[in-house]
């Protein structure tokens, strides 16, 4: 099901052409290594600086809880879960909840939020090292599109496996010409855009069923 579970998330007015102007293929390079630069490094390599603050998840993560019926005996998945501020807040909501990280960033996991640091680990989406139905609910925000189509397909597949059923995600996408010229004047890490239709049948065709929706700046 298309639905947004981030629509309490604070949006922010962005300048795509002003972004596009800087980013070349040399920081593109250096935003996908998901490193220092990445996260805590020049603003044109990232995010200018990764801290934690309560008004990003909290507002989210009640909505989240509601559709999926979380409570402190389900197990969750972070899938692209960086310094671990979604399921430090999960937490916070749902004392008790099994809820864990996975990132590809060595440097994120590292510096991840002290509170969640033995609840997160480094690996990569495309093989996640969990049995079969381990998790009630698979989240993964703005992080499958980083990965070539093959292997964001792979990606997808893996999320369904080690879910129950439950899953969500977020991926860059456009619904029409505009949106697709912003989308990619935006863009810094993600080798996998495509019109939501396009990605619609891509999730028919790779097996993914969970909830979907679209990051589109």
């Amino acid at each position: 099901m298309e639905i947004d579970l981030l629509r309490n998330y604070p949006k922010t007015k962005r300048n795509t052409q002003a972004r596009s102007e800087e980013k070349t293929d040399a920081v593109r390079a250096i935003a996908r290594q998901f490193g220092q630069q990445f996260f805590d490094g020049d603003r044109q390599y990232g995010y200018g600086g990764f801290k934690y603050f309560s008004r990003f998840w909290q507002p989210v993560v009640p909505d989240i809880q509601q559709q999926y019926g979380l409570n402190n005996t389900s197990s969750v998945l972070d899938v692209g879960c960086a310094k671990g501020f979604f399921l430090y807040d999960l937490k916070q909501l749902i004392p008790g909840i099994n809820a864990k990280g996975i990132d590809i960033s060595e440097y994120a996991i590292a510096h991840a939020k002290e509170e969640i640091k033995d609840d997160v680990a480094c690996g990569c989406a495309t093989e996640l090292p969990y049995a079969d139905n381990t998790f009630d609910f698979v989240m993964s925000v703005n992080t499958v599109h980083n990965l070539e189509r093959d292997q964001c397909g792979r990606a997808l597949a893996e999320i369904m496996r080690v879910s129950k059923g439950n899953a969500f995600i977020t991926v860059d996408a456009f619904r029409n010409a505009e949106e697709e010229e912003r989308m990619f004047e935006w863009n810094l890490t993600a080798k996998t855009i495509m019109h939501v239709d396009q990605w619609k049948a891509f999730f028919d065709e790779v097996g993914y069923t969970g909830d979907y929706f679209w990051f589109i700046p």
